[in-house]
């Protein structure tokens, strides 16, 4: 039976280090700031701002929350991002998706107008030009999480060779990248990849993130092998699973984390880790706070 890689476990100490830079840093007179944009009313959205704003709370970070109507047009989101980014005392801005049908479109305009020093999402074009040649800067969250779990789990990265089910710009792209930086042979599979269980089967580290419920079967899996499930799937209104198949995988793996419970956890985590190193980063570049 695997070893399962619960989430909270590692959340905590993440956070617990977040909390402690943040004690330093207010200490010189800066309070970490994050502000999270919410537009329209969408369920799921409104949890995710609210797991935030706790996490904020117990870490002595501000947090505003700036709900926005579902009507507000484009020009009028752009127009709160910029007096956002000319505040001093915001440190981190956070656009939530999905955004309302008509602004969805300009989603890329969007998250590119966020001040680069304050993408505590680590999705502007700038902080991905950094993430692939190895400048240090902010990373997306769920992927720099999971990073941190293997390394808390003491799980080795280098030398591995690491599968990653899924090319998206939030979670597969990114993860390769910081794959790469700890010296693992990535190999990133699609749509379009051939003998998909023929490339899975060879992987030391096997991450899944393609939004398929139980995509990631048993025979998808070498023995022993450390299983990364991102995916989170509603099959029913309160019934959430994974990519993977889980109870059949834990048979095989080494370690697998569980949906939920597991990644989610960590991707929150890191948001609060990014809104401190953003607050520092702009201390250090000359006061810009």
């Amino acid at each position: 039976m695997a070893r399962i890689l619960y989430g909270k476990e590692f959340a905590a100490k993440i956070k617990e280090e977040a909390g402690r830079a943040a004690a330093e840093l207010k200490i010189k007179g800066i309070q970490p700031r994050l502000a999270v944009i919410i537009v329209g009313s969408d369920p799921a959205s409104e949890v995710y701002v609210r797991n935030k704003r706790k996490a904020c709370e117990e870490l002595g970070i501000l947090s505003d929350h700036i709900a926005l109507p579902a009507e507000t047009t484009r020009a009028e989101l752009l127009a709160c991002i910029d007096a956002l980014n000319a505040d001093r005392d915001v440190h981190g801005i956070l656009v939530q998706l999905p955004l309302p049908a008509q602004i969805a479109a300009h989603e890329e305009e969007v998250l590119s107008r966020i001040d680069p020093r304050k993408d505590v999402d680590g999705f502007h074009p700038v902080n991905v030009g950094h993430l692939a040649i190895g400048v240090p800067g902010l990373r997306p969250c769920t992927p720099a999480g999971c990073i941190r779990m293997l390394d808390y789990a003491g799980i080795p990265i280098e030398g591995t060779r690491a599968v990653i089910i899924g090319r998206s710009n939030i979670v597969g792209k990114p993860m390769a990248h910081l794959l790469l930086e700890r010296n693992a042979t990535v190999t990133v599979c699609h749509s379009r990849t051939k003998n998909l269980a023929q490339v899975t089967r060879e992987a030391d580290i096997l991450v899944a993130a393609v939004g398929r419920p139980h995509f990631v079967t048993a025979d998808m899996v070498k023995a022993g092998a450390t299983v990364i499930d991102v995916g989170i799937n509603r099959v029913a209104p309160k019934t959430l699973v994974g990519d993977v198949d889980f109870d059949a995988v834990a048979e095989v793996a080494g370690a697998v984390t569980p949906v939920p419970g597991g990644v989610g956890l960590l991707t929150v985590a890191m948001l609060m880790e990014n809104v401190v190193q953003a607050a520092r980063m702009q201390m250090e570049a000359g006061g810009e706070r």
